[in-house]
């Protein structure tokens, strides 16, 4: 059997269950999204110089792909919707509560590039956002209706952007946005 299936030529492709619709399909874009964010976060997860982190890392990646699942599976599929839950939300939210409280993680904007492995970070939390954003309009136009969802991978990207500073803080580095001649609000939850 060959991953070659020539099934897709014709620019359909099959939900989880088997029901084909187009590769334009938001559905179909949203659960690719998520397929690019388990994959951008991998590759931060090889070049992370923190083992805690990288652990963390993949954990949630395993975890992504029952999120990816839940987005890729019609109500009229024969295969159940993974169920992706309030406790789930709560984990991740429990851990952003305590990286926050970890020295140096909150102290200004960042500006991304100042060590591979937190910039690596700040690119899959743009990905996150996007599939946020892609969640966002599916739920939006009832495609899918669990909360959890979306509310997942929000506090998913917020959680992104903390190990990018958790990193950069455990070395010592400051990828500080303001700078002397630069002055300015120095944090704001509303990034």
């Amino acid at each position: 059997m060959s991953i070659a299936t020539k099934r897709g030529d014709g620019g359909q492709t099959g939900l989880a269950g088997g029901i084909r619709v187009s590769k334009t399909h938001p559905r179909v874009e949203c659960y690719g999204t998520i397929d690019e964010l388990v994959s951008q976060m991998g590759f931060a997860r090889s070049i992370c110089q923190d083992a805690d982190v990288a652990s963390r890392i993949e954990r949630i990646q395993r975890e992504l792909y029952k999120v990816g699942s839940a987005i890729a599976t019609p109500p009229e599929s024969k295969k159940g919707v993974p169920e992706i839950t309030p406790a789930m939300v709560d984990a991740l939210e429990a851990e952003v509560h305590q990286i926050e409280a970890e020295p140096g993680v909150l102290g200004d904007w960042s500006l991304p590039g100042a060590s591979p492995d937190s910039a690596a970070l700040d690119v899959a939390r743009t990905v996150c956002r996007r599939a946020e954003r892609l969640a966002t309009g599916l739920m939006e136009t009832g495609v899918i209706e669990n909360p959890s969802i979306l509310a997942y991978i929000n506090r998913l990207s917020d959680l992104l952007w903390l190990y990018g500073r958790l990193v950069e803080a455990r070395r010592g580095i400051d990828s500080s946005l303001r700078t002397a001649e630069k002055t300015g609000p120095r944090w704001s939850r509303a990034w």
